[in-house]
């Protein structure tokens, strides 16, 4: 999961800046795929989608936001590392309402909850690909290489797990 930051891979602008109510996501598409989402600043301005398939992923975003249980179905761009793409595949087999700890995602992927937290944090699909569905052992952990309880990334994750949680079942995201 990615925000506009130094992280980025690229500075070039997104196609479009889109509000949700978890905040504002930049799209960056290319005539065949979704090449990458990012979580951007409050007041990032906004800018119409324009190409259809970006067109098509706003539309799809937005359902996901009326209905957590929304499949996305868009062509993703083929990036990442081995290892990050078994990572991610781990991430879209987690049901809307459930989350895993690093360490269980690690221990299911014979490797290290670092390197689960790695791959999580360079997912360009967020929340197509829910990484937020990882989190730390005793409450939230990181989001998008911020680890700052009060800042806007990590509210975006508690937005996207109450967002999809059991009503009855929201100790973590209250209480972390």
């Amino acid at each position: 999961m990615r925000s506009q930051s130094p992280h980025s891979l690229s500075s070039a602008m997104p196609d479009a800046v889109i509000a949700l109510p978890f905040g504002r996501m930049g799209l960056y598409c290319s005539e065949q795929a979704v090449l990458r989402l990012d979580y951007l600043a409050p007041d990032a301005p906004l800018s119409a989608p324009e190409s259809p398939l970006c067109r098509a992923l706003t539309a799809q975003l937005h359902a996901y936001c009326d209905d957590p249980g929304h499949r996305f179905d868009l062509p993703l761009a083929p990036v990442g590392t081995a290892f990050q793409q078994r990572v991610w595949a781990l991430l879209r087999q987690i049901p809307p309402g459930q989350t895993r700890s690093y360490g269980d995602a690690a221990l299911e992927l014979h490797s290290a909850a670092r390197a689960v937290g790695q791959a999580c944090a360079a997912n360009p699909f967020a929340p197509i690909v829910p990484c937020h569905r990882i989190v730390a052992r005793a409450g939230l952990g990181g989001f998008a290489h911020s680890t700052a309880v009060d800042g806007y990334l990590l509210a975006i994750k508690r937005w996207l797990l109450v967002h999809e949680s059991p009503r009855d079942s929201l100790a973590l995201v209250s209480h972390a």
